[in-house]
């Protein structure tokens, strides 16, 4: 799907032109706005109607030291300098660059940005990166946001893909206004009510309801059928982006839109929103990301499915090639100047199983220095993430120099893994010897890197001139005893319980008998249409957690902007009770929003209650489709006197904040543990 032709850059006087013969693409100068990109005999791809500086760009969303929430100011990020960093038959790299100083202060972000374009000879599309640097001298800011946005044409894109089975086509923007729709709970979320076309009737369109999760977020994009083509995002690693595999950010939404967001407080809150203090030097490359343009073959008419398989080829092509060679910033470090760890990961919970298990599917990621689980909130540094294999083993290639902690979560357990050292890789020359007893041994000279990783442990073996394998390393998860009952699957995630249909009056056609059944809109309003007069009883050994717990502990509607406290209860029966050692109730929350998680135990009234989260989150998760936001984990004790003996005990777990419908909790696992039975454990 692309054609022959060396790369040509042509300057003109407000505007550069990036030609390789396959494609073209127009930015202006100095300013560095993709103002157009002609592909397939189509002039322009992007929305001629809007104004230059808002069809390809960069922007951003920026406070000043001390402003809270997850808003402030947007910028679209505007260069002042045009310089042509590499140019020759097979590459073109230009930067449009802006300085920051004292006279632009509360004008515009304190810092420097490079925004660089790429393009290679025979290759259908350009790459995309910047740097961005905040002197110690200069002031405070803070940074809930920053992305890549395209702004594609109206009359040619209606076709969005962002996985195999969340592919649609779109209403059009005017749907969304006030004369054809009607706005919901939330600004983004526009019920069509007379939409342009008669096929979008009654449907509810939200840009969240097609958020996907980091670790999946590989391609997404947008189809034109006439002529048949495709306009990509590839964005071809996670080490970049911030919160880690799991953190849910945006892709594409009416308009079309298409994004690639680097930084976002979405389903997150401001725990996520990046925060320079006064003193503090800071710089990150974020990209390059890979717009990809691809068209038909001849011979081919099944359009829709042969585009998007082309698109998720070409994005193992571009995942198997990061990092890239090409970059000419030395801020972006190739593939002989990073690091790699490898090691095995096990399990050992001994109420699960005697010896230690092999962690299947385990998450292991090198993060920036945090207390464990921070690396969901984190954001300033470079992120680097694996899956470990069926036996546990895993390998972290390309890591750049810097200082990390070593964590991991396991699906299936719950808790946070970190090990206790910090990992340090560094520069130097020396030989370097990939051996380990899993990946096979090889012997290179790399000129300019050292790794190592300054750790203490029994299983790690520290080898001078070697690759680090670091041995087996154990995820204890928490456990006082036995388990005697648990409610639902520690996985993160609230999916596993139950999602109510939707009303019919707010459905999106996509997610009819769809596995993601918990993007339809209005979700959390069946609660009260579940539970009209009393809250959800769960009784132990009768009920199931995928019929009877619901997937969202929210407030009940009460009048017309009233609402009321929700208390769900638990009732299981204890045939004895172990007077001299208590008991512990384990509470991981899938996500919060604005909420506060009150435990109390065979007395509804009981003041103050037996446990408290105080209040919590700001995730949103469940306005915005998300069925997680931050993961929490929550140990009771439980005093083994408030306990009956041969009789029902009923849990009370309150959710008190009332404000309105959005406050709220997601449970992602419950278990109740008798006193160890094993004193040595």
């Amino acid at each position: 799907m692309s054609g022959q032709g060396v790369v040509e850059l042509r300057i003109q006087e407000k505007h550069v032109v990036m030609d390789n013969g396959i494609l073209q693409v127009t930015i202006s100068k100095p300013d560095g706005m993709i103002t157009g990109i002609c592909y397939n005999g189509i002039k322009n791809l992007l929305e001629t109607h809007n104004e230059e500086s808002h069809r390809g760009y960069w922007d951003l969303v920026w406070s000043e030291e001390g402003s809270g929430g997850t808003t402030g100011t947007d910028e679209v990020i505007s260069g002042t300098s045009f310089e042509v960093v590499a140019e020759n038959e097979e590459q073109v790299e230009i930067s449009f660059s802006r300085k920051w100083d004292t006279s632009l202060q509360g004008k515009i972000v304190p810092i420097n940005i490079d925004k660089r374009y790429i393009m290679l000879r025979d290759s259908s599309g350009f790459y995309s990166y910047a740097i961005y640097e905040h002197l110690a001298e200069w002031p405070a800011f803070n940074l809930p946001q920053t992305r890549i946005v395209f702004r594609l044409r109206k009359d040619k894109f209606r076709y969005m893909a962002v996985a195999d089975n969340r592919q649609r086509k779109m209403p059009l923007p005017e749907d969304r206004l006030p004369r054809r729709g009607r706005a919901l709970a939330y600004p983004e979320a526009v019920l069509l009510v007379h939409p342009v076309e008669e096929e979008f009737k009654g449907e509810v369109d939200d840009k969240y309801q097609y958020s996907c999760e980091n670790k999946d977020l590989r391609v997404h994009g947008w189809i034109s059928q006439n002529p048949p083509l495709g306009c990509w995002q590839i964005i071809p690693s996670n080490e970049f982006r911030s919160g880690g595999l799991s953190k849910q950010n945006l892709t594409s939404h009416v308009g079309p839109i298409s994004l690639s967001m680097f930084l976002s407080a979405h389903y997150a809150g401001e725990d996520m929103v990046m925060k320079i203090k006064a003193g503090e030097a800071w710089k990150k490359v974020f990209g390059p990301v890979f717009t990809y343009l691809n068209c038909l073959p001849d011979g081919v008419t099944d359009s829709i499915s042969s585009l998007w398989r082309d698109a998720k080829n070409q994005m193992l092509i571009e995942v198997e090639s990061w990092p890239y060679d090409f970059p000419a910033s030395e801020d972006f470090p190739a593939s002989d100047q990073r690091g790699s760890i490898s090691g095995r990961i096990l399990v050992c919970d001994k109420f699960v199983n005697d010896g230690n298990l092999p962690a299947n599917g385990a998450f292991i990621g090198l993060t920036p220095p945090g207390e464990p689980g921070s690396w969901q909130l984190e954001s300033k540094g470079y992120q680097f993430w694996t899956e470990a294999d069926e036996d546990g083993y895993f390998m972290i290639n390309n890591i750049r120099e810097g200082e990390y902690n070593l964590n991991a979560y396991v699906p299936g357990f719950i808790g946070d893994f970190q090990y206790e050292q910090e990992i340090s890789i560094t520069a130097g020359n020396i030989f370097i010897r990939k051996c380990s007893n899993r990946y096979p041994c090889e012997r290179i000279y790399i000129e300019s890197i050292i790794f190592q990783i300054c750790v203490i442990h029994e299983n790690v073996t520290r080898k001078t001139g070697c690759d680090i394998d670091v041995g087996n390393i154990v995820h204890r998860p928490p456990r006082d005893g036995p388990t005697l009952w648990e409610i639902g699957v520690p996985d993160r995630s609230a999916a596993e319980f139950y999602v109510p249909d939707p009303n019919p009056n707010y459905i999106n056609k996509l997610y009819i008998d769809h596995p993601d059944e918990f993007r339809q809109y209005g979700l959390w309003e069946r609660y009260e249409e579940t539970y009209p007069q009393e809250d959800l009883v769960y009784t132990v050994g009768l009920s199931d957690y995928k019929k009877d717990w619901f997937f969202a502990h929210v407030t009940r509607k009460r009048g017309e902007d009233a609402y009321e406290r929700t208390t769900w209860k638990i009732k299981f029966v204890m045939d004895s009770v172990d007077k001299n050692n208590s008991y512990k109730l384990r509470i991981a929350l899938a996500t919060a929003n604005v909420a506060e998680l009150q435990v109390r135990l065979n007395d509804m009234n009981q003041d103050p209650p037996m446990y408290t989260t105080g209040v919590i989150g700001h995730d949103n998760a469940i306005a915005r489709h998300g069925i997680h936001g931050i993961y929490r984990l929550y140990s009771v004790d439980v005093p083994s006197d408030l306990l009956i003996e041969g009789d029902t005990n009923t849990l009370f777990l309150t959710q008190p904040i009332n404000i309105g419908p959005f406050n709220g909790l997601m449970y992602d696992y419950l278990r109740f543990e008798g006193p160890s039975i094993d004193p040595a454990f």
